[in-house]
């Protein structure tokens, strides 16, 4: 199993009066490395789009260890897996710029079509997947 890594330096914008990432933005930086890693793949959001494939968020969760600071330089680490025929799930770790885990979290995706009914997901995708997966043995894990 490969282990994608996004860099990210925090903004200004992204933290509170306290100078650390504000609990929400979380969501948004887990968002954007999931992007970075379906580009990594090959697989750009946009292209799954075009192609009538949705992604949505059936749940997401996030635990903080300690803060995330304004001007660090922290990378988020994305774990995917893919349940089923329907269902991928990605796990994100922040780690600071001392390689101490931060902020844990995940998501659990659904492959929908554009009418919102579920779909699966395509073959290509899993493939593309496969060397990323947390499981070995293939992309249909459970």
């Amino acid at each position: 199993m490969n282990l994608f890594r996004h860099p990210h330096r925090v903004t200004y914008a992204e933290c509170t009066l306290g100078n650390h990432i504000y609990y929400a933005r979380f969501l948004d930086l887990f968002e954007k490395a999931r992007g970075e890693f379906f580009r990594a793949i090959g697989t750009p959001f946009l292209s799954l789009q075009e192609e009538g494939i949705l992604l949505p968020v059936l749940e997401a969760d996030v635990r903080y260890a300690a803060p995330v600071r304004y001007d660090e330089l922290v990378r988020v680490e994305v774990v995917p897996r893919i349940h089923g025929r329907l269902r991928m799930e990605f796990r994100y770790t922040v780690i600071g710029p001392c390689d101490d885990a931060r902020v844990t979290g995940r998501t659990l995706h659904v492959a929908t079509g554009l009418d919102e009914r579920p779909r699966r997901l395509p073959p290509q995708l899993a493939d593309a997947m496969a060397p990323w997966l947390q499981c070995p043995g293939g992309p249909a894990t459970s």
